[in-house]
């Protein structure tokens, strides 16, 4: 699907640019968006895939990923039966949602490529994306946030009289579309044109055992318990972080600095707002200080973990330039507006704002060009307006499809995406929807 709908941007590029008389704009954006997906995107991730995928090593040598897999394995177990619970793609996914879910993107983006990575070593047919590897990219396409801190941050610096009225709605949205990506992803999985073979599948369930007897061994030969010490100093590490979150979400109480700002905020905003504040360092010093307790060789496994950043992101790059080039072009030749004019119509009969369709469109292949369509509403309809509202919460729970199913099966060099992009388009339509009803519900 994934080459049909790349060559269809391509070409509509041309013919409708031709059309218009915008050629010279499309072919200078075709060699924009091709510097920006090499030196803008992949050379940045160098050093941010280095650090994270370092501290991934040592959480994984330190046991703390199978911890963390063991510790939701009913739920992951029915979300993704194809991996094994002991496997280390169940750690791995599951710091990639929690750091999504706290809009840590920084963190977000290397940890699910490693996840890639992990689910990668079960696939029996390279090249080819796994049942398993398609749910996964609808949840991560399903924006799936608590917080929405960009969209808030926009309305906030145009003047809203409360930025953070869009959590809630946001969190809704979120909620309904990651639901509906899985349950599409799993409904997708069993249509017989996106159906694995009898063989295939019988090859990756012996895959999947060999796996989880291979982990379980490793993991009993490599983890030696903690001596009770190491246990008094980490509880110690973890308390210090405990005074600091309280510190921040009650400065009154515990002599932390307070603002006029902070005080407006509801108790749950400033609640997450200090997990999200403290998530980074404590787990680039958390983590470490584990691993060590448990007597791990923490500078030489960091290493080892940090040699893979570089990898990654030079192998993303042909999948990058591809599907970055077709949506520069696309939208350079003015498809999204065509498209937005030729769908005006049936949806002002349905009721959907249109002054949205635009940005609602662009979401899934740009982020930057969302954004800019955004703030563009905030402006023309005021911060507090119905409009601006809804295009925040729109803004804050979806994802940009195309970049993500680019970066993270690029990672693992899969061509053959299947279901995935329908499963992450459901879920990016299913968001769009509920939020114009939820907003229309509580901010007429």
């Amino acid at each position: 699907m994934l080459n049909y709908i790349w060559l269809g941007l391509m070409l509509l590029a041309i013919v409708i640019g031709g059309w218009n008389g915008q050629l010279k704009e499309v072919a200078d954006k075709s060699l924009e968006m091709a510097n920006t997906a090499v030196v803008t995107i992949s050379f940045a991730l160098i050093g941010v895939m280095a650090l994270w995928l370092g501290i991934m090593r040592l959480a994984e040598r330190a046991g703390l990923v199978a911890l963390l897999a063991r510790s939701l394995r009913p739920l992951m177990r029915k979300i993704f039966p194809e991996v094994p619970p002991e496997h280390p793609a169940m750690g791995s996914m599951l710091m990639n949602i929690a750091a999504n879910m706290l809009g840590l993107g920084n963190a977000a983006t290397p940890l699910g490529l490693r996840a890639m990575k992990d689910l990668e070593s079960l696939n029996p047919r390279p090249g080819t994306a796994t049942n398993a590897m398609c749910t996964f990219l609808a949840i991560n396409t399903s924006g799936i946030q608590l917080v929405p801190v960009t969209a808030i941050a926009i309305l906030a610096a145009n003047k809203s009289t409360n930025p953070t009225a869009i959590v809630g709605t946001s969190i809704i949205c979120t909620a309904c579309a990651c639901t509906s990506g899985v349950i599409m992803a799993k409904f997708l999985s069993k249509l017989p044109m996106f159906r694995l073979a009898a063989a295939e599948q019988s090859a990756q369930a012996k895959t999947e055992t060999a796996v989880e007897e291979k982990v379980i061994v490793k993991e009993a030969a490599t983890l030696q318990p903690m001596k009770w010490w190491g246990n008094v100093v980490f509880a110690a590490f973890v308390l210090f972080f405990a005074f600091l979150f309280l510190r921040i979400v009650f400065p009154e109480n515990f002599g932390g600095p307070s603002s006029a700002e902070a005080e407006k905020q509801a108790p749950f905003i400033r609640i997450v707002s200090a997990v999200s504040l403290l998530s980074i360092p404590f787990l680039l010093s958390a983590i470490p200080l584990f691993a060590t307790l448990r007597r791990v060789k923490v500078y030489e496994e960091f290493v080892d973990g940090a040699k893979e950043g570089f990898d990654v992101a030079i192998r993303i790059i042909p999948y990058l330039v591809a599907m970055l080039v077709a949506v520069g072009m696309f939208r350079a030749a003015g498809g999204i507006d065509m498209l937005s004019r030729a769908l005006a119509p049936v949806l002002n009969a349905v009721g959907f704002p249109t002054d949205l369709l635009p940005m609602v469109l662009v979401r899934p292949l740009s982020g930057s060009g969302s954004l800019g369509f955004f703030t563009e509403l905030v402006q023309k309809f005021g911060a507090d307006s119905l409009i601006a509202r809804t295009a925040g919460t729109i803004y804050g729970s979806t994802e940009t499809t195309f970049y993500v199913l680019a970066v993270y099966f690029g990672s693992v060099a899969v061509k053959r995406t299947r279901h995935a992009l329908l499963a992450g388009l459901t879920a990016d339509f299913v968001s769009v929807v509920v939020a114009v009803i939820v907003c229309r519900a509580m901010f007429s």
